[in-house]
Formats: C-alpha cells, sequence, structure tokens
C-alpha cells in the first residue's frame, strides 16, 4: 500500500475522510462527531438561519451563533470586528487547542460562511461536518435543546487576512479587464441571467439583474451529493475545469450577500485548494453600485416585470 494511501485509509477511519472524496483536514464525519461529543477539546458550533431550530434541538453539547448578529457588524456592512470575534469565541470555550466544528442548515451555508470568518481571523483547527444538520437529522442521531455554558476559553483573533476577501473595487477591476481573475457566480441560473433578481421571499434585492460581466455560474448546489456531503475531489475539479477554471488564476466567488459563495469558497480554497476570495458584498452590493458594468442576457428591467 502506498503512503498516501495508507494515510487515507488511517484518517477515514477517524472520520476525516467524506464518504466518497479524498481524505480532508477540513472535513468531519457525522460517525467522528457523534464519537467525540464528550472530547473536551472538541467545540461544537451551529450556524444556522432559520429562527428557533437551534432551540428546537441541535447537536449536543453545540453552542449556537446567529448570522444576523455574531458573525457580521451589526452596523457597517462588514464582517464582525476582530475583538468582538474573539470574545464570542471565548465565551464559547474555544481555546488555542480547540478543534472547532461548525455545522448548520441549507446545506452548511452558514456554517462556510462561519469557516471563512474563523480563516480570515486566523483560526486554525476548524473544520465543517459533511453535510450539516441534513445528515445528522437523517441518520436519527441525538439532539439536545439544553443549552451549553462553557467555560470561557484563550483562544487569540489575528488580524484580518485581506488575501481571502474580496470588494467592490477588486470585481469591477476584474469585470473591467483592469485584473486577471476567475469569477464564479455560484447563484441559480435563473439570477445569473438576470431572469430574476433573487430568490422569492428574500429581503436583499439590487435594482438590476443579471451577473458580472465574464462571470462563469457554477451553482453551488452542484457541488454536493443528495446527502448534503460534498463530492469527490475530482468531481469537483471536473465541474470546474468544465467551465475553465482550474485553479491556475486566482477566483472570486460571490452570490446574493456572500452565504452561498461561502459554501463554494470552502470548496474551491478548502478542499482543492486553489486561491480564492471571497465577495461577501456580491450582488446585493454590485448590482445596486453605479458605474459597475453588468450582463443581463434575460434584459428584465427593475419595475418592468
Amino acid at each position: 500500500m502506498s503512503f498516501k494511501r495508507l494515510i487515507a485509509v488511517s484518517l477515514a477511519a477517524f472520520g476525516l475522510a467524506g464518504p466518497a472524496w479524498a481524505a480532508s483536514p477540513y472535513l468531519v464525519t457525522t460517525e467522528w462527531v457523534e464519537q467525540n461529543l464528550d472530547n473536551p477539546k472538541v467545540r461544537l458550533v451551529e450556524v444556522s438561519v432559520n429562527p428557533g431550530l437551534y432551540e428546537r434541538g441541535h447537536i449536543p453539547g453545540a453552542v449556537n451563533y446567529n448570522w444576523h448578529t455574531d458573525l457580521v457588524d451589526t452596523v457597517a456592512r462588514d464582517i464582525v470586528p476582530q475583538a468582538q470575534f474573539q470574545e464570542l469565541l471565548r465565551k464559547s470555550g474555544i481555546n488555542d487547542d480547540t478543534v472547532t466544528v461548525l455545522y448548520g442548515d441549507n446545506n452548511n451555508w452558514f456554517a462556510a460562511w462561519g469557516a471563512w470568518i474563523f480563516d480570515i481571523y486566523g483560526i486554525d483547527n476548524v473544520k465543517i461536518l459533511d453535510g450539516g444538520r441534513k445528515k445528522w437529522e437523517a441518520e436519527s442521531r441525538p439532539l439536545s435543546a439544553a443549552a451549553p455554558v462553557p467555560q470561557p476559553g484563550n483562544v487569540t483573533a489575528k488580524t484580518a487576512n485581506p488575501t481571502l476577501r474580496a470588494y467592490l473595487s477588486d470585481v469591477r477591476d476584474v469585470a473591467n479587464k483592469a485584473s486577471d481573475a476567475h469569477l464564479v457566480d455560484i447563484r441559480s441560473a435563473d439570477e445569473y441571467n438576470g431572469k430574476i433578481f433573487a430568490p422569492n421571499g428574500v429581503p436583499e434585492l439590487s435594482v438590476r439583474a443579471g451577473h458580472v460581466p465574464g462571470a462563469v455560474n457554477v451553482t453551488w448546489s452542484k457541488l454536493v451529493a443528495e446527502d448534503g456531503t460534498f463530492k469527490p475531489v475530482e468531481e469537483l475539479k471536473a465541474i470546474y475545469e468544465e467551465v475553465g477554471v482550474d485553479g491556475s488564476k486566482p477566483i472570486i466567488t460571490y452570490c446574493r450577500i456572500g452565504e452561498r459563495s461561502s459554501h463554494s469558497w470552502f470548496a474551491l480554497k478548502k478542499l482543492l485548494g486553489y486561491d480564492v476570495r471571497n465577495y461577501d458584498g456580491s450582488w446585493t452590493e454590485y448590482g445596486n453600485s453605479v458605474g459597475s458594468p453588468i450582463a443581463n442576457p434575460a434584459g428584465t428591467v427593475w419595475g418592468n416585470t
């Protein structure tokens, strides 16, 4: 048996490999999590978007992060500030040597956002539960309504890493061909083509429909299997290579508000190892910005739909 294969088998034995893709240090299985529910070195964090979901039942021992208040700045449109994030982590009982496992609803959209924030502030040993709540519940694994009160932790959040985040000016430069990068629009085909402005029922809107010129459309859902786990690495590579994204130059992911695109950022950055930034301003910023070019194949006009 080759050394590489031996490592893969060993990792799989500890639940650090998904059911179909090559071993990754950034994902854990439901089996691994259940085996480590009482491990003091492991902290589970739920980041779901549906209100009350955590309160009705969560993985035993998991703390709850509210995306709308804990992981973003509630005044400025920005990510949570460094000091506030560090305080949140310490209140959660996270230490410098803690293995933090994030999971949530909606195929881990907001858990992936959390992983992106953890990465920005240089917090190591962070993993995502492959398949999230969907897989955990489908397997009838234990749930608890009790919210833990951990002992304060000592983790230190580092200065924000600018290489993981894209801004409006970065995306506009690519659109105007002043910068060379792959833009990956991970929204639905109807959003990308301008047929709709946003999914039904969402509050954040842009007054223009369409996409950033030059962006390719790889819907986030193409990356996951039926059970919510990520597809094998070779399949992920093939999906992106089909639209010309092969990791040969920097990549910027975007969606509507940055949460779905953080899921694709995770796949591209953590599973494929590409140079990737997430544009959290996404279409609600870009589509509303004055002077930014757009592509709108459907020709949809605001107020005339």
